[in-house]
């Protein structure tokens, strides 16, 4: 590894799992929410403890990658690649706080939309400049997937998602 690669891979990785733990703790982004928990949710929604651990690992994966292209200075079409990288974590970033914070969850879903076209350009446009940096990516393709038909299914089931009272439960009669 190289003097200048190390370097920014100290940059990068830390800061983007540190954007990523401030975007869900801002939006109080766990099954804590009191909102979220309220919420019918599809069958296959994972456990609780396997979105920390997967999106703690997706970070660390697309800092890896970013600090791979970064240092891949001279490269044709990094410039292009590191901005699709940004405008998609930008996206990223705005997802906990537009679902979780907002209840947002027609809106959440087009952002994820978005992100997961705008990932897999960055994947092609990565594997141009260096092939490993985008391989690092699928995974986090893959979980996008996921979030999507999983955000898909919760706006399914729940129509009135966005004035669900905060942690009111459904079917609750009140005085």
């Amino acid at each position: 590894m190289s003097r200048t690669l190390g370097k920014t891979l100290l940059l990068t990785v830390p800061s983007i799992l540190l954007l990523g733990i401030g975007s869900g703790w801002i939006s109080r982004a766990s099954e804590s929410n009191r909102w979220y928990a309220a919420l019918d949710k599809p069958w296959f929604v994972p456990p609780g403890w396997a979105f920390p651990v997967a999106w703690t690992t997706l970070y660390i994966l697309m800092g890896v990658a970013l600090a791979l292209v970064l240092d891949a200075r001279g490269a044709p079409g990094r410039g292009r690649a590191i901005g699709l990288f940004a405008t998609q974590l930008l996206l990223n970033l705005s997802w906990s706080p537009l679902f979780f914070g907002l209840h947002q969850v027609r809106i959440a879903l087009t952002v994820l939309i978005a992100m997961a076209v705008m990932v897999a350009i960055t994947i092609t446009l990565f594997r141009r400049i260096r092939p490993l940096a985008g391989w690092l990516l699928l995974p986090y393709l893959a979980w996008l997937c996921l979030a999507s038909a999983l955000n898909w299914e919760i706006a399914r089931l729940n129509p009135d998602a966005e004035t669900l009272v905060h942690g009111e439960p459904r079917g609750q009669i009140t005085r």
